[in-house]
Protein backbone atom coordinates (compact mmCIF):
# COMPACT_ATOMS: atom_id res chain seq x y z
CA UNK A 1 0.00 0.00 0.00
CA UNK A 2 1.32 3.25 -0.87
CA UNK A 3 1.89 6.04 2.33
CA UNK A 4 0.67 9.34 2.17
CA UNK A 5 2.27 11.54 4.32
CA UNK A 6 0.77 14.91 5.17
CA UNK A 7 2.95 17.74 7.08
CA UNK A 8 0.45 20.07 9.19
CA UNK A 9 3.88 22.22 10.31
CA UNK A 10 4.50 22.72 6.42
CA UNK A 11 1.94 25.56 5.48
CA UNK A 12 3.14 27.37 9.00
CA UNK A 13 6.92 26.94 7.65
CA UNK A 14 6.10 29.00 4.63
CA UNK A 15 4.06 31.59 5.99
CA UNK A 16 6.11 32.01 8.83
CA UNK A 17 9.32 32.68 6.14
CA UNK A 18 7.08 34.74 3.99
CA UNK A 19 7.03 37.19 7.48
CA UNK A 20 9.97 36.90 8.13
CA UNK A 21 9.80 34.34 11.27
CA UNK A 22 12.95 33.38 12.50
CA UNK A 23 14.11 30.05 11.22
CA UNK A 24 14.45 28.73 14.62
CA UNK A 25 10.74 29.56 15.93
CA UNK A 26 9.47 27.86 12.72
CA UNK A 27 10.85 24.78 13.47
CA UNK A 28 9.77 24.92 16.73
CA UNK A 29 6.42 24.96 15.45
CA UNK A 30 6.70 22.28 13.24
CA UNK A 31 8.35 20.17 15.64
CA UNK A 32 4.89 20.70 17.37
CA UNK A 33 2.54 19.15 14.59
CA UNK A 34 3.28 15.04 14.15
CA UNK A 35 2.59 14.05 10.30
CA UNK A 36 -0.49 12.03 9.30
CA UNK A 37 0.42 8.75 8.32
CA UNK A 38 -2.50 7.37 6.13
CA UNK A 39 -2.16 3.58 5.32
CA UNK A 40 -5.14 2.32 3.48
CA UNK A 41 -6.29 -1.32 4.32
CA UNK A 42 -9.38 -3.54 4.47
CA UNK A 43 -11.59 -4.44 6.46
CA UNK A 44 -14.45 -7.47 6.56
CA UNK A 45 -17.74 -6.41 5.04
CA UNK A 46 -21.40 -7.64 4.85
CA UNK A 47 -21.59 -9.42 1.39
CA UNK A 48 -24.92 -10.55 2.01
CA UNK A 49 -27.73 -8.74 3.25
CA UNK A 50 -31.08 -6.94 2.79
CA UNK A 51 -31.95 -5.79 0.00
CA UNK A 52 -32.22 -8.60 -1.58
CA UNK A 53 -33.62 -7.60 -5.00
CA UNK A 54 -32.30 -4.07 -6.92
CA UNK A 55 -30.23 -5.21 -10.17
CA UNK A 56 -30.34 -6.37 -13.32
CA UNK A 57 -28.60 -9.33 -15.11
CA UNK A 58 -26.21 -6.92 -15.87
CA UNK A 59 -25.64 -5.46 -12.19
CA UNK A 60 -27.20 -2.24 -13.06
CA UNK A 61 -29.61 -0.82 -10.32
CA UNK A 62 -33.13 -1.18 -10.60
CA UNK A 63 -36.56 -0.55 -8.34
CA UNK A 64 -39.61 -2.90 -7.38
CA UNK A 65 -41.68 -3.61 -4.83
CA UNK A 66 -44.75 -5.70 -3.61
CA UNK A 67 -43.12 -8.80 -3.70
CA UNK A 68 -44.96 -12.49 -4.38
CA UNK A 69 -43.12 -15.60 -3.96
CA UNK A 70 -43.47 -18.68 -5.26
CA UNK A 71 -41.48 -21.77 -3.56
CA UNK A 72 -41.40 -24.59 -6.57
CA UNK A 73 -39.72 -27.83 -5.94
CA UNK A 74 -35.94 -26.08 -4.80
CA UNK A 75 -36.46 -22.87 -6.17
CA UNK A 76 -38.18 -19.84 -4.64
CA UNK A 77 -39.07 -17.64 -7.18
CA UNK A 78 -39.78 -13.54 -6.30
CA UNK A 79 -42.16 -11.81 -8.65
CA UNK A 80 -42.36 -7.76 -8.16
CA UNK A 81 -43.66 -4.62 -9.56
CA UNK A 82 -41.13 -2.82 -12.25
CA UNK A 83 -40.65 0.57 -10.19
CA UNK A 84 -39.62 3.21 -12.77
CA UNK A 85 -40.86 6.44 -11.72
CA UNK A 86 -38.63 9.33 -11.32
CA UNK A 87 -41.25 11.56 -9.14
CA UNK A 88 -43.46 10.58 -6.90
CA UNK A 89 -45.97 8.86 -8.24
CA UNK A 90 -46.76 5.15 -9.71
CA UNK A 91 -44.94 4.19 -12.73
CA UNK A 92 -44.68 0.42 -13.17
CA UNK A 93 -44.91 -1.14 -16.55
CA UNK A 94 -44.10 -4.54 -15.87
CA UNK A 95 -43.66 -7.33 -13.61
CA UNK A 96 -40.01 -9.00 -13.14
CA UNK A 97 -38.74 -12.34 -11.53
CA UNK A 98 -35.85 -13.66 -9.06
CA UNK A 99 -35.09 -17.03 -8.09
CA UNK A 100 -32.95 -18.57 -5.41
CA UNK A 101 -32.10 -21.92 -4.31
CA UNK A 102 -30.15 -21.29 -0.78
CA UNK A 103 -32.39 -17.60 0.21
CA UNK A 104 -28.91 -16.24 -0.07
CA UNK A 105 -27.83 -15.88 -3.90
CA UNK A 106 -30.09 -14.71 -6.00
CA UNK A 107 -30.71 -14.34 -9.82
CA UNK A 108 -32.58 -12.15 -12.26
CA UNK A 109 -34.37 -13.58 -14.23
CA UNK A 110 -35.93 -10.66 -16.20
CA UNK A 111 -39.54 -9.48 -16.77
CA UNK A 112 -42.01 -12.07 -17.17
CA UNK A 113 -45.10 -9.80 -18.15
CA UNK A 114 -46.04 -6.69 -19.25
CA UNK A 115 -48.49 -4.39 -18.66
CA UNK A 116 -49.41 -3.23 -22.05
CA UNK A 117 -49.61 -7.40 -23.17
CA UNK A 118 -52.78 -7.16 -21.13
CA UNK A 119 -55.47 -5.65 -23.36
CA UNK A 120 -58.27 -4.27 -20.98
CA UNK A 121 -55.17 -2.93 -18.66
CA UNK A 122 -53.59 0.27 -18.58
CA UNK A 123 -49.59 0.18 -19.59
CA UNK A 124 -48.09 1.59 -16.69
CA UNK A 125 -49.82 -0.01 -13.71
CA UNK A 126 -48.64 -3.22 -13.09
CA UNK A 127 -49.49 -3.57 -9.55
CA UNK A 128 -49.75 -6.05 -6.78
CA UNK A 129 -49.75 -9.76 -7.91
CA UNK A 130 -49.00 -13.65 -7.17
CA UNK A 131 -48.32 -16.35 -8.97
CA UNK A 132 -49.17 -20.24 -7.92
CA UNK A 133 -48.76 -23.08 -9.31
CA UNK A 134 -51.52 -25.43 -9.76
CA UNK A 135 -51.70 -28.53 -11.89
CA UNK A 136 -48.63 -28.51 -13.66
CA UNK A 137 -49.24 -24.34 -14.65
CA UNK A 138 -48.56 -21.13 -13.41
CA UNK A 139 -51.57 -18.70 -12.40
CA UNK A 140 -50.20 -15.28 -12.27
CA UNK A 141 -52.97 -13.03 -10.31
CA UNK A 142 -52.64 -9.21 -11.17
CA UNK A 143 -54.25 -6.14 -10.81
CA UNK A 144 -54.64 -2.74 -13.03
CA UNK A 145 -56.54 0.18 -13.83
CA UNK A 146 -58.86 -1.24 -16.49
CA UNK A 147 -59.31 0.66 -19.66
CA UNK A 148 -62.78 -1.25 -19.97
CA UNK A 149 -64.32 -0.92 -16.75
CA UNK A 150 -64.67 2.87 -15.60
CA UNK A 151 -61.23 3.38 -15.26
CA UNK A 152 -61.28 1.10 -12.26
CA UNK A 153 -59.25 -1.01 -10.81
CA UNK A 154 -59.22 -4.59 -11.37
CA UNK A 155 -58.30 -8.19 -10.88
CA UNK A 156 -56.66 -10.26 -13.87
CA UNK A 157 -55.10 -13.68 -14.19
CA UNK A 158 -52.32 -14.49 -16.87
CA UNK A 159 -51.34 -18.28 -17.63
CA UNK A 160 -47.71 -20.20 -18.93
CA UNK A 161 -46.29 -23.49 -18.65
CA UNK A 162 -43.06 -21.90 -16.81
CA UNK A 163 -42.91 -19.89 -13.59
CA UNK A 164 -40.49 -17.43 -15.58
CA UNK A 165 -43.07 -17.56 -18.12
CA UNK A 166 -44.37 -15.92 -20.89
CA UNK A 167 -47.61 -15.69 -19.03
CA UNK A 168 -50.34 -15.13 -21.65
CA UNK A 169 -53.56 -13.35 -20.12
CA UNK A 170 -56.75 -14.38 -20.49
CA UNK A 171 -58.33 -11.63 -22.32
CA UNK A 172 -60.59 -9.76 -19.78
CA UNK A 173 -60.55 -9.15 -15.96
CA UNK A 174 -61.21 -12.43 -13.54
CA UNK A 175 -62.92 -9.76 -11.30
CA UNK A 176 -64.14 -6.54 -12.73
CA UNK A 177 -64.07 -3.47 -10.48
CA UNK A 178 -67.61 -2.60 -11.49
CA UNK A 179 -68.86 -5.92 -9.71
CA UNK A 180 -67.68 -5.39 -6.48
CA UNK A 181 -70.93 -2.67 -5.88
CA UNK A 182 -69.91 -1.66 -1.71
CA UNK A 183 -66.62 0.03 -3.73
CA UNK A 184 -65.61 3.24 -1.75
CA UNK A 185 -63.28 3.74 -4.25
CA UNK A 186 -61.70 3.40 -7.42
CA UNK A 187 -58.93 0.87 -6.21
CA UNK A 188 -61.10 -0.92 -4.32
CA UNK A 189 -59.61 -4.18 -6.56
CA UNK A 190 -56.24 -4.47 -5.91
CA UNK A 191 -53.41 -7.27 -4.70
CA UNK A 192 -54.53 -10.48 -5.20
CA UNK A 193 -53.47 -13.27 -3.38
CA UNK A 194 -54.23 -17.46 -3.67
CA UNK A 195 -54.58 -20.50 -1.58
CA UNK A 196 -55.20 -23.40 -2.41
CA UNK A 197 -56.26 -26.50 -0.04
CA UNK A 198 -58.18 -30.00 0.53
CA UNK A 199 -60.22 -29.74 3.64
CA UNK A 200 -61.15 -32.66 5.72
CA UNK A 201 -63.60 -34.19 3.75
CA UNK A 202 -61.09 -34.86 0.91
CA UNK A 203 -63.14 -31.63 -1.06
CA UNK A 204 -60.50 -29.44 -2.86
CA UNK A 205 -61.09 -25.03 -2.21
CA UNK A 206 -59.07 -22.59 -4.21
CA UNK A 207 -59.62 -19.34 -2.62
CA UNK A 208 -58.79 -15.90 -3.80
CA UNK A 209 -58.58 -12.48 -1.54
CA UNK A 210 -58.00 -9.13 -2.65
CA UNK A 211 -59.15 -5.21 -1.86
CA UNK A 212 -57.95 -2.03 -0.60
CA UNK A 213 -60.14 -0.51 2.46
CA UNK A 214 -62.38 -3.55 1.55
CA UNK A 215 -61.51 -7.33 1.61
CA UNK A 216 -63.20 -9.84 -0.93
CA UNK A 217 -62.90 -13.51 -0.67
CA UNK A 218 -64.33 -15.98 -3.31
CA UNK A 219 -63.39 -19.58 -4.59
CA UNK A 220 -62.17 -20.84 -7.90
CA UNK A 221 -63.27 -22.78 -10.46
CA UNK A 222 -60.36 -26.04 -11.23
CA UNK A 223 -59.68 -23.71 -13.99
CA UNK A 224 -58.53 -21.38 -11.76
CA UNK A 225 -59.65 -18.70 -14.60
CA UNK A 226 -62.98 -18.57 -12.84
CA UNK A 227 -65.04 -18.16 -10.33
CA UNK A 228 -66.63 -20.16 -8.53
CA UNK A 229 -70.86 -20.24 -8.74
CA UNK A 230 -71.13 -21.73 -5.11
CA UNK A 231 -74.99 -22.74 -5.14
CA UNK A 232 -74.56 -23.72 -9.05
CA UNK A 233 -77.55 -21.32 -9.55
CA UNK A 234 -75.83 -20.02 -13.08
CA UNK A 235 -75.14 -16.59 -11.92
CA UNK A 236 -71.60 -14.91 -10.28
CA UNK A 237 -73.64 -13.06 -7.56
CA UNK A 238 -71.68 -10.24 -5.49
CA UNK A 239 -72.63 -10.65 -1.43
CA UNK A 240 -73.23 -14.30 -2.84
CA UNK A 241 -70.21 -15.94 -4.67
CA UNK A 242 -67.88 -13.13 -4.22
CA UNK A 243 -68.19 -11.70 -0.39
CA UNK A 244 -67.26 -8.53 1.06
CA UNK A 245 -65.71 -9.68 4.34
CA UNK A 246 -65.17 -7.56 8.04
CA UNK A 247 -62.14 -6.21 7.95
CA UNK A 248 -59.94 -7.03 10.42
CA UNK A 249 -57.92 -3.98 12.58
CA UNK A 250 -57.04 -0.99 10.32
CA UNK A 251 -57.00 -2.89 6.94
CA UNK A 252 -55.22 -1.30 4.07
CA UNK A 253 -54.16 -3.27 1.30
CA UNK A 254 -52.02 -6.13 0.32
CA UNK A 255 -53.22 -9.29 2.07
CA UNK A 256 -51.54 -12.67 1.98
CA UNK A 257 -53.01 -15.78 3.12
CA UNK A 258 -50.90 -18.66 4.63
CA UNK A 259 -51.16 -21.60 6.81
CA UNK A 260 -48.65 -23.32 9.14
CA UNK A 261 -47.60 -26.99 8.35
CA UNK A 262 -46.46 -29.96 10.60
CA UNK A 263 -43.18 -31.58 10.50
CA UNK A 264 -45.24 -33.91 6.98
CA UNK A 265 -46.13 -31.02 5.42
CA UNK A 266 -49.37 -31.11 6.75
CA UNK A 267 -51.61 -27.70 6.86
CA UNK A 268 -53.05 -27.45 10.98
CA UNK A 269 -53.88 -24.43 12.62
CA UNK A 270 -55.63 -21.29 11.70
CA UNK A 271 -55.46 -19.17 8.81
CA UNK A 272 -53.04 -16.26 8.77
CA UNK A 273 -54.37 -12.79 6.91
CA UNK A 274 -51.07 -10.65 6.68
CA UNK A 275 -51.61 -7.38 5.29
CA UNK A 276 -50.67 -3.32 5.32
CA UNK A 277 -51.90 -1.92 8.45
CA UNK A 278 -52.54 1.90 8.77
CA UNK A 279 -50.97 5.04 7.36
CA UNK A 280 -48.09 5.04 6.87
CA UNK A 281 -47.92 1.53 6.32
CA UNK A 282 -47.10 -0.69 9.11
CA UNK A 283 -47.84 -5.11 8.93
CA UNK A 284 -49.95 -6.53 10.93
CA UNK A 285 -51.63 -10.00 10.84
CA UNK A 286 -55.24 -12.21 12.06
CA UNK A 287 -56.50 -15.32 11.90
CA UNK A 288 -59.73 -16.93 11.14
CA UNK A 289 -60.43 -20.99 11.16
CA UNK A 290 -62.72 -20.57 8.06
CA UNK A 291 -61.43 -18.37 4.59
CA UNK A 292 -64.89 -17.81 3.28
CA UNK A 293 -66.62 -17.02 6.62
CA UNK A 294 -64.11 -14.27 7.26
CA UNK A 295 -63.72 -13.89 11.58
CA UNK A 296 -61.17 -12.32 11.41
CA UNK A 297 -59.09 -12.10 14.78
CA UNK A 298 -56.91 -9.46 15.22
CA UNK A 299 -53.30 -10.50 16.11
CA UNK A 300 -51.59 -7.41 16.21
CA UNK A 301 -49.15 -5.28 14.58
CA UNK A 302 -45.18 -6.86 13.84
CA UNK A 303 -43.24 -4.12 12.02
CA UNK A 304 -43.54 -0.49 12.00
CA UNK A 305 -43.85 1.90 8.75
CA UNK A 306 -40.40 1.19 7.09
CA UNK A 307 -37.48 3.84 7.66
CA UNK A 308 -37.57 4.98 3.44
CA UNK A 309 -41.10 3.92 2.27
CA UNK A 310 -44.45 4.92 2.84
CA UNK A 311 -46.18 1.60 1.86
CA UNK A 312 -45.04 -2.36 2.67
CA UNK A 313 -46.75 -5.65 1.17
CA UNK A 314 -46.11 -8.77 3.07
CA UNK A 315 -45.62 -12.01 1.27
CA UNK A 316 -44.67 -15.24 3.67
CA UNK A 317 -43.65 -18.92 2.88
CA UNK A 318 -41.86 -21.85 3.64
CA UNK A 319 -38.81 -22.79 2.31
CA UNK A 320 -36.41 -25.69 3.08
CA UNK A 321 -37.57 -25.97 7.16
CA UNK A 322 -37.86 -22.07 7.82
CA UNK A 323 -40.15 -19.55 7.52
CA UNK A 324 -39.48 -16.48 5.57
CA UNK A 325 -41.26 -13.23 5.77
CA UNK A 326 -40.64 -10.93 2.58
CA UNK A 327 -41.61 -7.09 2.41
CA UNK A 328 -40.55 -3.85 1.03
CA UNK A 329 -38.77 -1.01 1.42
CA UNK A 330 -37.37 2.06 -0.06
CA UNK A 331 -33.82 1.60 1.23
CA UNK A 332 -31.75 2.07 -2.34
CA UNK A 333 -30.29 5.76 -3.27
CA UNK A 334 -33.02 7.84 -4.09
CA UNK A 335 -35.56 5.16 -2.50
CA UNK A 336 -39.19 5.79 -1.67
CA UNK A 337 -42.71 4.43 -1.90
CA UNK A 338 -42.16 4.92 -5.46
CA UNK A 339 -38.76 3.09 -5.98
CA UNK A 340 -39.03 0.20 -4.20
CA UNK A 341 -36.68 -2.96 -3.37
CA UNK A 342 -37.27 -6.50 -1.49
CA UNK A 343 -36.04 -7.76 1.79
CA UNK A 344 -36.23 -10.66 3.69
CA UNK A 345 -36.26 -11.77 7.76
CA UNK A 346 -37.04 -15.11 9.23
CA UNK A 347 -40.35 -15.58 10.84
CA UNK A 348 -40.60 -17.75 13.88
CA UNK A 349 -43.69 -18.51 15.32
CA UNK A 350 -44.34 -18.26 19.26
CA UNK A 351 -45.40 -21.44 20.65
CA UNK A 352 -49.32 -20.43 21.06
CA UNK A 353 -49.16 -19.61 17.51
CA UNK A 354 -48.67 -16.07 17.39
CA UNK A 355 -46.10 -14.01 15.24
CA UNK A 356 -43.63 -12.00 17.03
CA UNK A 357 -42.83 -8.30 16.00
CA UNK A 358 -40.34 -8.23 13.20
CA UNK A 359 -37.60 -5.90 12.81
CA UNK A 360 -37.02 -4.22 9.60
CA UNK A 361 -33.21 -4.79 9.12
CA UNK A 362 -30.28 -4.24 6.94
CA UNK A 363 -28.87 -7.58 7.78
CA UNK A 364 -31.67 -9.86 6.86
CA UNK A 365 -31.23 -13.32 7.06
CA UNK A 366 -27.50 -13.50 5.89
CA UNK A 367 -25.65 -10.06 6.30
CA UNK A 368 -23.37 -9.33 9.49
CA UNK A 369 -23.54 -6.43 12.01
CA UNK A 370 -20.57 -5.11 14.09
CA UNK A 371 -19.90 -2.46 16.78
CA UNK A 372 -17.38 0.27 16.17
CA UNK A 373 -15.94 1.68 19.32
CA UNK A 374 -13.32 4.30 19.50
CA UNK A 375 -10.51 3.81 21.49
CA UNK A 376 -11.36 6.43 23.94
CA UNK A 377 -14.50 3.53 24.69
CA UNK A 378 -17.16 5.95 22.50
CA UNK A 379 -19.30 3.30 20.85
CA UNK A 380 -20.82 4.84 17.80
CA UNK A 381 -24.71 4.85 18.15
CA UNK A 382 -28.01 6.90 16.75
CA UNK A 383 -30.15 8.32 18.63
CA UNK A 384 -32.74 6.39 19.77
CA UNK A 385 -36.35 7.09 17.50
CA UNK A 386 -39.39 5.65 16.32
CA UNK A 387 -40.52 5.39 12.70
CA UNK A 388 -42.89 7.99 12.51
CA UNK A 389 -46.65 7.41 10.91
CA UNK A 390 -46.49 11.07 9.59
CA UNK A 391 -45.60 11.51 5.71
CA UNK A 392 -44.06 15.01 6.81
CA UNK A 393 -41.62 13.31 8.52
CA UNK A 394 -39.72 11.56 5.74
CA UNK A 395 -37.09 11.36 4.29
CA UNK A 396 -35.28 10.75 7.53
CA UNK A 397 -32.28 13.30 7.36
CA UNK A 398 -29.56 14.95 10.22
CA UNK A 399 -29.98 12.40 12.64
CA UNK A 400 -28.11 12.60 15.91
CA UNK A 401 -25.27 10.05 15.82
CA UNK A 402 -22.75 9.88 18.38
CA UNK A 403 -22.09 7.95 21.42
CA UNK A 404 -24.21 7.44 24.86
CA UNK A 405 -27.47 8.38 23.66
CA UNK A 406 -30.16 8.31 27.07
CA UNK A 407 -32.47 5.47 26.27
CA UNK A 408 -30.82 3.94 23.21
CA UNK A 409 -30.91 0.22 22.18
CA UNK A 410 -28.38 -2.00 21.85
CA UNK A 411 -29.67 -2.06 18.15
CA UNK A 412 -29.30 1.52 17.50
CA UNK A 413 -25.15 0.72 17.99
CA UNK A 414 -25.35 -2.41 15.33
CA UNK A 415 -23.85 -1.58 11.78
CA UNK A 416 -23.34 -3.26 8.60
CA UNK A 417 -20.10 -2.36 6.75
CA UNK A 418 -20.79 -2.75 3.10
CA UNK A 419 -18.93 -2.02 0.27
CA UNK A 420 -18.38 1.65 -0.28
CA UNK A 421 -21.13 3.14 -1.76
CA UNK A 422 -18.84 5.62 -4.61
CA UNK A 423 -17.40 2.76 -5.82
CA UNK A 424 -18.08 -0.79 -4.56
CA UNK A 425 -14.80 -2.15 -6.44
CA UNK A 426 -12.54 -0.40 -3.95
CA UNK A 427 -11.43 -2.71 -1.63
CA UNK A 428 -10.56 -0.11 0.74
CA UNK A 429 -13.82 2.05 0.72
CA UNK A 430 -16.64 1.49 3.10
CA UNK A 431 -20.44 2.17 3.94
CA UNK A 432 -21.53 2.25 7.40
CA UNK A 433 -25.49 1.21 7.33
CA UNK A 434 -27.61 1.07 10.51
CA UNK A 435 -28.46 -2.43 10.92
CA UNK A 436 -32.39 -1.28 11.98
CA UNK A 437 -33.17 1.63 9.99
CA UNK A 438 -32.09 0.33 6.60
CA UNK A 439 -31.30 2.99 4.23
CA UNK A 440 -29.58 5.00 6.90
CA UNK A 441 -26.13 5.70 6.30
CA UNK A 442 -23.27 7.54 8.35
CA UNK A 443 -23.08 11.03 6.15
CA UNK A 444 -19.97 13.01 6.37
CA UNK A 445 -21.68 16.39 6.51
CA UNK A 446 -19.14 18.87 6.46
CA UNK A 447 -17.74 19.53 10.23
CA UNK A 448 -20.33 16.67 11.38
CA UNK A 449 -21.24 13.13 10.55
CA UNK A 450 -24.97 12.18 10.89
CA UNK A 451 -27.70 9.70 9.96
CA UNK A 452 -29.05 9.80 6.77
CA UNK A 453 -30.78 8.17 4.08
CA UNK A 454 -29.80 9.02 0.42
CA UNK A 455 -32.99 10.22 -0.76
CA UNK A 456 -31.81 11.99 -3.92
CA UNK A 457 -28.94 9.37 -5.22
CA UNK A 458 -26.58 12.08 -4.87
CA UNK A 459 -25.14 11.07 -1.63
CA UNK A 460 -22.69 8.65 -2.84
CA UNK A 461 -19.51 10.14 -1.70
CA UNK A 462 -20.74 11.71 1.36
CA UNK A 463 -21.71 8.68 2.60
CA UNK A 464 -18.47 6.61 1.70
CA UNK A 465 -15.04 6.08 3.47
CA UNK A 466 -11.40 4.88 3.24
CA UNK A 467 -10.69 2.75 5.50
CA UNK A 468 -7.04 3.08 6.83
CA UNK A 469 -4.51 2.21 9.50
CA UNK A 470 -5.39 4.07 12.84
CA UNK A 471 -4.23 6.81 13.34
CA UNK A 472 -3.73 5.83 16.87
CA UNK A 473 -1.16 3.19 15.93
CA UNK A 474 -3.19 -0.11 15.82
CA UNK A 475 -7.37 -0.20 15.04
CA UNK A 476 -9.46 1.74 12.53
CA UNK A 477 -9.76 5.15 11.34
CA UNK A 478 -12.24 6.41 8.67
CA UNK A 479 -11.12 9.19 5.99
CA UNK A 480 -14.08 10.63 4.33
CA UNK A 481 -14.46 10.50 0.46
CA UNK A 482 -16.12 13.86 0.29
CA UNK A 483 -14.21 15.45 2.31
CA UNK A 484 -10.55 14.16 1.81
CA UNK A 485 -8.04 14.29 5.06
CA UNK A 486 -10.90 14.63 7.73
CA UNK A 487 -11.40 11.80 9.66
CA UNK A 488 -14.27 10.01 11.69
CA UNK A 489 -14.26 11.08 15.04
CA UNK A 490 -16.26 10.81 18.40
CA UNK A 491 -15.46 13.91 20.26
CA UNK A 492 -17.84 14.92 23.37
CA UNK A 493 -19.58 12.09 22.70
CA UNK A 494 -21.16 13.60 19.39
CA UNK A 495 -20.17 12.27 15.75
CA UNK A 496 -18.00 14.38 13.92
CA UNK A 497 -15.00 14.86 11.29
CA UNK A 498 -11.32 15.82 12.10
CA UNK A 499 -7.80 16.49 10.88
CA UNK A 500 -6.23 13.92 12.34
CA UNK A 501 -3.79 16.41 14.66
CA UNK A 502 -5.82 16.03 17.79
CA UNK A 503 -6.78 12.88 19.93
CA UNK A 504 -5.84 10.15 18.01
CA UNK A 505 -7.95 7.93 20.18
CA UNK A 506 -11.11 10.01 19.11
CA UNK A 507 -10.84 8.71 15.49
CA UNK A 508 -9.63 5.28 16.33
CA UNK A 509 -12.18 2.64 16.13
CA UNK A 510 -12.25 -1.32 17.25
CA UNK A 511 -14.44 -3.38 14.87
CA UNK A 512 -16.09 -5.76 16.72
Amino acid sequence: MKKRLFSFGLVFLMVASCFGCSKEKATEEVAKNEEVEIVPTTIEKSEYGNPITGFDASGKMIYGGDPAALVDGDTVYLYTGHDTASNESYKIPEWQCYSTKDMKNWKYEGVVLKAKDISWADDNSAWAGQVFKYNDKYYFYTCSWANTDEGKQSIGVAVSDSPLGPFTDIGQPLVKGSFTTDETSTWNDIDPTVWVETDANGVEHRYLAWGNGKLYMCELNEDMTSVKDIDSDGQIIFGKDVISQKTPNSYTEAPWLYRRKDENGKYYGDYYLFYAYGWREQLAYATCDDLMSGNWKFGGVIMVPTATSDTNHPSVIDFNGKTYFIYHNGSLPKGSGYRRVVCVEELVFDDDGKVPYITETATGINGETWTITSLNGDKLTHIKYENSSSDGSYPYLGVKLGSDFKNAADADSLWQITPGKADKNNDNYVSIESYNKPGMYVTAAGKDCNLSQDSTGSASKSQTFITIEGLAGEGISFESVKFKGKYLAIVDGKATLVDGTGDKNDCTFVIE
